[in-house]
């Protein structure tokens, strides 16, 4: 379930040669929590950010709640430089409080990667998953669904490297 794994402090681009990108998965899921339900969108997230040349630091199961979600990313994003993507509890059930658990603690919203991720496919439109900054970590909201969560990130991962890069310091431009 919830796992941690050595982590780096940075999160460069691999052809900078300085460090590898870094992100951890959290998956917001009441039945994830109960032993009812695997985490196969965790696992999925896991599976297309390590071949996307991400070292996944963390996965991290929490119940839904905007405390709990609040709570987690606060702890993930604590003296860490990278990516995190939740996913789960971004619809529109009574229980789907994802968006609002993150909106507690981000820092400033990042707009253009929450609209690129609701684009990839007709049913984004029912996401209220939202993205931001926290510190020099980037949090992306994905749904609950296996397609869904990997196609939200891949909708966005081509420019991740360079927002984490300025993130951390780095003048691009």
């Amino acid at each position: 379930m919830a796992g941690s794994h050595a982590s780096h402090d940075h999160a460069r681009s691999p052809s900078d040669g300085a460090h590898q990108l870094v992100a951890k998965v959290l998956t917001v899921s009441d039945g994830v929590i109960a032993g009812t339900r695997e985490d196969r969108s965790g696992e999925a997230l896991a599976a297309v950010l390590s071949a996307a040349g991400y070292e996944v630091a963390e996965r991290r199961v929490v119940a839904d709640g905007v405390e709990t979600v609040a709570d987690a990313l606060r702890a993930m994003t604590d003296g860490f430089e990278g990516l995190i993507v939740t996913t789960g509890g971004t619809g529109f059930t009574e229980r789907d409080l994802t968006p609002e658990g993150t909106r507690a603690v981000i820092e400033r919203e990042a707009p253009g990667l929450a609209e690129a991720m609701r684009l990839v496919n007709p049913l984004g439109r029912l996401s209220r998953g939202m993205a931001g900054i926290i510190g020099r970590a980037i949090v992306l909201n994905t749904p609950g669904s296996t397609k869904g969560c990997v196609e939200c990130f891949e909708a966005v991962a081509d420019v991740l490297p360079h927002a984490l890069a300025l993130l951390a310091g780095e003048r691009l431009h």
